[in-house]
């Protein structure tokens, strides 16, 4: 998925995309070691979506604490 994408979720959207991502390679990597995985790059790109999204939230997360000086600078 492209990041625009992830911008336009909220945080609580964005962390239960964090956790379906978590499960589905989960079930990837247990689908890898019996043999029946048909696309492994798939975790790959997953693997990418999972950073995607924590650098989103980083992101966020950054501006939040910068806001939060700012103000603390103006009272």
């Amino acid at each position: 998925m492209k990041v625009s994408k992830f911008r336009d979720m909220t945080n609580i959207e964005l962390d239960q995309e964090l956790v379906n991502l978590k499960q589905e390679i989960f079930n990837l990597n247990v689908r890898s070691s019996t043999g029946q995985l048909e696309d492994p790059k798939r975790i790959g790109r997953l693997r990418k979506d999972i950073a995607r999204i924590n650098t989103v939230l980083r992101e966020r997360q950054i501006e939040e604490e910068k806001s939060e000086k700012d103000s603390k600078k103006k009272d």
